[in-house]
């Protein structure tokens, strides 16, 4: 769990996730990712370094019209002194159902957003907190590139204006491995997806893929992340990368120098107002 602590509190610092009187809901699945997001969130929020509130929030899709047995989540939560809401939707009905469709993925994510986002603010949480972690940016990135012919990613920190709320990524930095051998030691039972097309989804396709190129090229994984920071994707630059847009010209192309520290590019930019302040110009 020290490894998983260690790249959650890089991705606050980094992204500033949390902030002192956050009041968080942690989206549970019910999988490994969330749990040990769940886990990772109350551990640290033992440290006091920032003062916040979680309540974690499950939606049952009850796929084939059953309920999803989340007990072991409930014992969890127990244990750790958090809240627990369990929210029965009719989001498997509609998507396999009434709707049949054939790429379901796409409005069942919609839909459980949508639902989550509702969640969240009538549970009074002013953010919200997924398990996504770094495999999952790396896969979305590439996915969006190959498939849809574009560059981009989700965030790891976005404000939903509509919502007045915002959604936090703190596992943004951690590998999927480090998550899954964490899972089986802190991680007393993890709740397994019924949804009929788990394991056949593009996402899926997209692993196998990439399972091979990290295998053949030693290091894809990181070259492609590294990329990401760099151009500063939809703010997966942080504050270690600035794109400094005016510099583009061939002789910078694509070199480090390209891109600027954001806490020095603020501080600097801070220094000017105050001396356009003081000499009234």
């Amino acid at each position: 769990m020290q490894k998983i602590l260690g790249y959650l509190r890089r991705a606050v610092q980094e992204f500033d996730l949390i902030q002192d009187g956050d009041r968080i809901a942690v989206g549970i699945s019910g999988g490994k990712d969330s749990l040990v997001l769940l886990r990772a969130l109350r551990d640290f929020q033992r440290f006091g370094l920032v003062e916040y509130s979680l309540t974690a929030v499950t939606l049952d899709l009850q796929f084939e019209g059953r309920q999803t047995d989340y007990s072991a989540v409930s014992e969890l939560c127990d244990s750790l002194g958090i809240p627990y809401h369990i929210l029965r939707t009719e989001i498997g009905r509609i998507v396999f159902e009434s709707r049949k469709e054939t790429h379901p993925c796409s409005l069942c994510a919609k839909m459980r957003r949508g639902a989550l986002h509702d969640a969240t603010k009538d549970l009074g949480c002013n953010k919200l907190a997924l398990g996504h972690h770094n495999d999952d940016a790396i896969e979305t990135f590439l996915m969006n590139l190959f498939i849809e012919g574009r560059i981009g990613c989700y965030a790891p920190k976005s404000y939903l204006s509509r919502k007045d709320i915002t959604l936090i990524r703190p596992l943004s930095f951690a590998p999927e491995r480090e998550i899954r051998r964490v899972a089986k030691q802190c991680i007393p039972e993890v709740v397994r997806s019924r949804c009929p097309v788990d394991g056949h989804t593009a996402r899926e396709s997209m692993k196998d893929f990439i399972r091979v190129q990290e295998k053949t090229q030693s290091g894809f994984k990181t070259r492609v992340f590294g990329a990401m920071r760099r151009a500063n994707v939809d703010g997966w630059g942080g504050k270690t990368y600035y794109r400094n847009l005016s510099a583009d010209d061939p002789e910078t192309n694509g070199k480090a120098s390209r891109f600027y520290i954001m806490d020095q590019l603020r501080n600097s930019e801070s220094k000017g107002e105050e001396d356009h302040a003081n000499t009234g110009d």
